[in-house]
């Protein structure tokens, strides 16, 4: 936020870190899944929407992208098709079905790698202003230093 703000920027988006706080609606299945996933364990797919979106890698993407399944409807069309499956595929993982688990995802971005507990809502934003006053502090002695030497 501190490097976006620098350049101009009046905020910056964050919206996969939401996905693993106890206030998301993400089940709990999910977020041991994000937490547990590395940048690499997201997949552009077609298969939720009929639109390419970044989700969390599972046996249903998977299943979606192999040789031989059938072509991702258009959208909104897709989501007709994928979205009562996922939700029953929540529902049976929640209940401890491993199936289910392996079929699990969510929209999720590459940042997933660095979500690595549940926290609140209230912890990430201090974590957000804490890094950004400890950033807004090494910025301000860069530019001191610079200012101190073109001085010289």
């Amino acid at each position: 936020m501190a490097a976006a703000m620098t350049m101009g920027a009046e905020g910056a988006w964050c919206g996969s870190v939401w996905l693993t706080t106890v206030e998301a609606e993400t089940t709990p299945t999910v977020k041991r899944k994000m937490i547990a996933a590395t940048a690499i364990d997201t997949v552009r797919a077609k298969s939720r929407t009929g639109k390419p979106s970044r989700q969390l890698r599972s046996a249903w993407t998977d299943a979606w992208e192999s040789s031989g399944a059938p072509e991702p409807l258009p959208m909104p069309l897709q989501s007709l098709v994928s979205e009562p499956a996922l939700r029953k595929v929540d529902k049976l993982a929640e209940g401890g079905h491993d199936g289910a688990e392996a079929l699990a995802t969510y929209w999720v971005g590459q940042a997933v790698g660095l979500m690595n507990a549940e926290q609140s809502v209230a912890d990430v934003m201090l974590g957000f202003k804490t890094d950004f006053i400890e950033a807004h502090g090494r910025i301000s002695a860069f530019i001191e230093g610079v200012d101190d030497a073109a001085s010289e």
